[in-house]
């Protein structure tokens, strides 16, 4: 039987891995922060002891045979639910929380294996993590334009008043508008989706129309 030590040792080491990854989505002010991923790390680090030694009784027991990896495998595809729940569908096909929910699954696998007893692989996982959430994200911003790009969805009650609102932004050459795009709905509303990679660009396109009436609202993503 593995000694209650042990245990505590273990469960803290997940909980502290999951914290140190939970703090880079924290500061991005998503909804699993810091305290999901210790949640999710020190909960699946528990279940992989249970599924280690919380069977040791049973299996004394002659003609018992049980399989303990069971219990761990189903952390592997229950956490899809979890993960789920973070990502979040936005207007135009635009999808959020995608990293996230792949973190969560991560951290998962960071409890399983600390709670295994794997302490160097849940803790080189954890650095190879927060390698690819944090120190990584500059040089993809600097090598992939999509993810400058910035999007500005105005919302207009009808096409009508939008025309006019639509022309002067479209004939202004001070904007960097690299992709725009026009939705028209079945109750007579119109979305104007502006892509731009100047951000500074939509926030004074923002700015600008903000206080019209004929605008019914603006998301900036």
């Amino acid at each position: 039987m593995i000694e209650t030590y042990e245990i505590i040792l273990r469960l803290s080491c997940a909980a502290f891995c999951g914290a140190l990854i939970g703090i880079e989505r924290e500061r991005k002010e998503w909804a699993a922060g810091m305290r999901t991923h210790m949640m999710v790390a020190v909960g699946s680090a528990l279940y992989m002891v249970i599924s280690t030694y919380g069977f040791e009784d049973i299996l004394k027991h002659p003609n018992v045979d049980l399989d303990p990896s069971r219990v761990a495998a189903q952390v592997v595809s229950g956490i899809g639910f979890l993960g789920a729940g973070t990502i979040i569908f936005l207007r135009h096909g635009i999808i959020r929380g995608l990293t996230t929910a792949s973190g969560l699954w991560t951290v998962a696998a960071i409890g399983l294996a600390i709670g295994g007893g794997m302490y160097w692989a849940g803790l080189a996982t954890t650095a190879i993590a927060i390698i690819i959430l944090w120190v990584l994200q500059p040089v993809e911003v600097l090598l992939f334009s999509r993810t400058n790009r910035k999007n500005l969805l105005i919302h207009f009650d009808s096409v009508e008043d939008s025309s006019s609102i639509i022309d002067s932004i479209l004939q202004n050459e001070e904007y960097d508008i690299r992709h725009f795009a026009l939705d028209k709905k079945h109750d007579g509303t119109l979305t104007l989706k502006i892509s731009s990679v100047r951000s500074k660009d939509l926030k004074r396109i923002a700015g600008k129309i903000s206080k019209d009436n004929r605008v019914k609202s603006i998301d900036f993503i």
